[in-house]
């Protein structure tokens, strides 16, 4: 059990204009706030919850490293000056680890150059406080978006890489599996025996790392993305 507290809109409100990640297929990504002041945690992820946008709130760095799950993080709203790991040094963490999602600096007055080094090093923006709730929505909502095109870039390589194993044959049996084809109108159009077209079916996931025809579909098409 991590120190973190979720909040989570539930999925059948109103989309909100400007919000593409809403389309999405899976699970919608969630806004971490960092903050060891409880009040800025509960504004935060009231005005998110309220926009639909699911939010998790963490008292310390370190709390949210406990519980940092690979994808599901779509922003990082982050104060400078937390007790412990700083705000910079959990960014650096991050950065080291790997982690590239997308941060929002919270920075009281009379530590703009602070926020100003953590632009520098790849932060999307920073917010002083007292902060406009409004401003703070549509950074917040520049920055889901931005870390989607991340992803959705970051998705196509790995597509493109894994297909890239597959060899000519494994690729004519693919185009065909993702288009809907059955392995006997497969084996007849290629002039090869059902077994075969079998066979490199297999290869095909297996190469891939598909689970599911579906997913294979997922991986065709993201390869395809400019």
């Amino acid at each position: 059990m991590s120190n973190g507290h979720a909040r989570v809109a539930a999925s059948g409100g109103p989309r909100r204009e400007g919000m593409d990640v809403d389309a999405r297929i899976g699970p919608a990504p969630r806004v971490a706030v960092v903050d060891d002041d409880e009040s800025i945690r509960f504004v935060v992820e009231t005005l998110l919850e309220r926009e639909g946008i699911a939010a998790e709130s963490y008292a310390s760095a370190e709390a949210f490293l406990e519980a940092l799950d690979d994808g599901s993080t779509g922003c990082l709203v982050l104060d400078l000056h937390l007790p412990g790991m700083n705000g910079l040094e959990l960014q650096q963490v991050l950065a080291r680890d790997g982690h590239r999602i997308p941060i929002i600096f919270f920075t009281a007055r009379g530590t703009v150059p602070d926020a100003v080094s953590a632009l520098k090093n790849g932060a999307i923006d920073f917010v002083e406080k007292p902060f406009d709730n409004k401003e703070l929505l549509a950074k917040i909502r520049q920055s889901l978006n931005a870390g989607a095109k991340q992803q959705d870039r970051a998705t196509a390589a790995q597509s493109a890489q894994r297909l890239g194993s597959l060899t000519s044959r494994e690729r004519e049996v693919m185009e065909r599996v993702v288009s809907g084809r059955l392995n006997k109108s497969i084996a007849d159009e290629l002039g090869i025996c059902i077994k075969t077209v079998e066979y490199h079916r297999a290869r095909v996931m297996q190469k891939t790392g598909a689970r599911s025809v579906a997913q294979l579909v997922q991986f065709a098409l993201g390869s395809s993305q400019p």
